[in-house]
């Protein structure tokens, strides 16, 4: 049993890979909704105080360091780069990229401590390939495979290993509420497993990722996509 520290756990893939890995596992959650759990902080990642706390917060409820941080928690903004705002510029980094690098250097001492550790940062395909109307987004998304590399070669010694997951499209709420009926289509026919990607499709592969068996996956960013990124 591991003690995993997840971000953005409350809708989505991150509810999703905080359902599936808390059956074998002892996990501690966050998110912006105000719930009522003892395994549960909500907060504000722009804030690094808040950040400060929720690390605080985890290694009180575990007494003892965090084994698996899962940097799931973003932000999505779809607008032309001149329309964007210095507030939307500044709140985009810091929710998709900063906090997920403020928390990694929080964890990273007990995992060294430990001689083992795993950090899987949630990115997106947009980072990979590149969204018209989101550079930003895309930018943040991007960083998490330059990221991983560079942590994982810092940290590959102390047997801790740093990925990344780029998902394609995911069949998601939010992802529902977005596009009507017309624009699902048209993303089913652009890819090549004319298919949403599942959130258990990404709950799995992390729980492949914490285990002692992936400790060669490391410095990677994997595109879990139904093929998007393949090409025609």
């Amino acid at each position: 049993m591991k003690n995993i520290l997840i971000t953005g756990a409350t809708s989505g893939i991150g509810a999703q890979i905080a359902k599936t890995l808390s059956k074998k596992n002892d996990v501690f959650l966050s998110g912006r909704k105000k719930l009522e759990k003892v395994n549960y902080y909500a907060c504000d990642l722009v804030d690094m105080f808040e950040i400060e706390a929720l690390y605080n917060k985890a290694i009180e409820y575990f007494n003892s360091d965090i084994d698996v941080l899962i940097n799931c928690a973003g932000q999505y903004v779809y607008k032309p780069i001149e329309k964007m705002s210095f507030d939307e510029i500044s709140y985009l980094l810091d929710v998709n990229f900063k906090s997920a690098y403020i928390l990694s250097s929080l964890v990273i001492a007990g995992m060294k401590k430990k001689k083992w550790g795993r950090i899987i940062n949630i990115g997106s395909i947009s980072g990979v390939v590149g969204e018209a109307n989101a550079s930003l987004y895309s930018a943040t998304k991007s960083a998490f495979s330059g990221f991983s590399k560079a942590l994982a070669l810092e940290v590959a010694s102390d047997n801790i290993t740093i990925n990344t997951i780029n998902p394609g499209w995911v069949d998601t709420p939010l992802t529902k509420n977005a596009l009507d009926e017309k624009e699902r289509q048209e993303v089913i026919d652009i890819t090549p497993q004319k298919r949403f990607v599942e959130p258990i499709e990404i709950a799995r592969l992390c729980e492949y990722l914490i285990l002692d068996c992936a400790k060669g996956v490391t410095g990677q960013s994997i595109n879990l996509c139904a093929g998007l990124t393949c090409g025609c």
